[in-house]
């Protein structure tokens, strides 16, 4: 049986990796801090706070797996230093509370063209997360880099609508992504018995299931 850790359950692929993780029988706990609360799940214990660090930080259960779902955009965000705080600062604070916790394996969304050295803002941003990852020196870290995912949001994004239809006709990486399609392959990863060291899926890895 397994504990998980899993932030951003709240959004569009952590949604759909919370359900996952509740249907499948070796998981006896998921840990879910949100800044919403959920709905009452089984095996779900939901920490409700703000400032996700103000949970991480103090959290004692052990776990055995972490999920990282935290992800937003720096116009959703309101400025480069809130985008920044989610999609860095939060996923690192979230990697070193489940180290802390005794996690063996960490499994992340980054995003197509993540490059610390890259000149858009977006793009460095996930690279230098990605960089302070792996300097941390888990046993088994998987980074999953999706393009632009496809699903229903609780908030709508201006223009995604619009450029969505292009996306899903984009060859390799450029190809957009059903948000459930990578739920499952993190859970695949998760879960998979084999591997050690870093290992990055890139989009055109991520098995499309959804047209």
């Amino acid at each position: 049986m397994s504990r998980v850790l899993l932030t951003g359950a709240t959004g569009l692929v952590g949604k759909h990796l919370l359900r996952m993780l509740i249907e499948k029988p070796e998981v006896s706990e998921i840990i879910t801090p949100t800044r919403r609360k959920l709905p009452d799940y089984p095996k779900v214990t939901n920490l409700v706070e703000e400032d996700l660090t103000d949970v991480l930080g103090p959290l004692q259960t052990e776990v055995d797996i972490v999920f990282c779902c935290l992800g937003t955009t720096r116009k959703q965000a309101g400025s480069k230093e809130a985008f920044v705080h989610v999609d860095y600062t939060l996923v690192v604070d979230t990697a070193i509370a489940g180290q802390r916790l005794g996690a063996q394996h960490l499994v992340v969304i980054s995003a197509h063209g993540a490059n610390a050295h890259s000149p858009f803002f977006y793009s460095k941003v996930k690279g230098k997360m990605e960089e302070a990852l792996q300097n941390e020196l888990w046993p088994r870290l998987t980074l999953v880099r999706p393009s632009l995912l496809l699903g229903e949001r609780d908030t709508k994004r201006s223009g995604e609508s619009l450029i969505a239809p292009l996306f899903r006709l984009l060859p390799g990486n450029w190809r957009a992504v059903s948000a459930r399609d990578v739920a499952a392959v993190m859970m695949r990863e998760g879960f998979s018995s084999t591997g050690q060291g870093v290992k990055i899926i890139e989009s055109a890895e991520i098995p499309r299931t959804e047209a």
